[in-house]
């Protein structure tokens, strides 16, 4: 059930998109994801259906979240400023990493719960692109986001496209491009994790997420 948790108005959550138990019961990228969607089921609900008591409590339910969120989550980190933690126990213990499937903290302008240029995003992005995430890892054919889930120094396809899908530099998009182009082991896929040094040390052969986001990328 993992560590104890008090009321902070947002929803319980046991295991991260990557299937990895959570540390702290508050899984924020899972709270932006769920603030969004309740926003569509209150606009769908309104004019669809015409159901205004369910979209009444879906708006209740999002706006108790997103004050949850903004209560608990945001943390000062010394050399960012205010960022985002990637869960917390609403006691004031936070994880400060990054899931690398989505929703993730990475993720938050695709998802829609705010713009790439938010400052409290782009300094989030900063700690997670830097060597001050445990998961951030550099080697000669890559760097990025991995996760628990793979071994050390394995960074994960997407991840890459999801830094990508979220850059606001042309610069960024572009090497990014080539080095998820370059890392596809010569299999003409992309995988789960590969490690930053040998691309051809990878886990999932097949995984059809990054793939799919890939193609994204490069249509938009």
């Amino acid at each position: 059930m993992g560590n104890p948790v008090v009321y902070t108005g947002m929803t319980w959550s046991g295991f991260r998109p990557s299937d990895d138990g959570c540390q702290y019961g508050y899984l924020i990228a899972s709270e932006m994801f769920a603030v969004v969607v309740l926003g569509y089921m209150e606009e769908m609900l309104t004019a669809v259906c015409g159901n205004t008591e369910l979209a009444q409590k879906c708006r209740e339910l999002r706006l108790q979240i997103d004050a949850g969120i903004q209560e608990y989550s945001v943390v000062d980190q010394p050399g960012y400023g205010k960022i985002y933690a990637c869960e917390t126990d609403g006691m004031g213990n936070y994880s400060m990493i990054d899931d690398a499937n989505i929703p993730s903290l990475l993720s938050i302008p695709y998802i829609g719960y705010a713009e790439a240029a938010d400052p409290i995003y782009q300094n989030t992005r900063k700690f997670l692109l830097s060597k001050d995430n445990p998961y951030y890892f550099e080697g000669k054919y890559a760097k990025g986001i991995g996760s628990r889930h793979t071994p050390e120094d394995f960074v994960w396809h997407m991840a890459l496209v999801m830094q990508g899908l979220t850059s606001v530099n042309d610069e960024e998009k572009r090497e990014l491009l080539e080095m998820i182009v370059a890392t596809d082991a010569d299999t003409g896929y992309l995988h789960e994790g590969f490690h930053v040094d040998d691309p051809h040390q990878f886990t999932r052969e097949w995984f059809t997420w990054p793939n799919a986001l890939f193609a994204e990328y490069v249509e938009k």
